[in-house]
């Protein structure tokens, strides 16, 4: 089994999580900023993140007032 990596791209403030190796063959977007990537057998492969830094602020933020 793959171990999921995690890359920052600073300069995009994009956010990739790499779930499996392989290519990728097509993609399926789950909102504006967050597009999932997928293998020929529609396995998921890998998340990416646009304007991550205020994607996961907002996250933590509704976390914390879910409380």
């Amino acid at each position: 089994m793959n171990k999921t990596k995690v890359q920052y791209f600073e300069q995009e403030d994009v956010l990739h999580l790499v779930i499996a190796d392989g290519p990728e063959s097509r993609s399926l977007e789950l909102s504006p900023n967050i597009t999932m990537e997928l293998n020929d057998r529609n396995e998921l492969i890998g998340v990416e993140i646009l304007h991550a830094i205020a994607f996961l602020r907002d996250a933590v933020l509704e976390s914390i007032q879910a409380r």
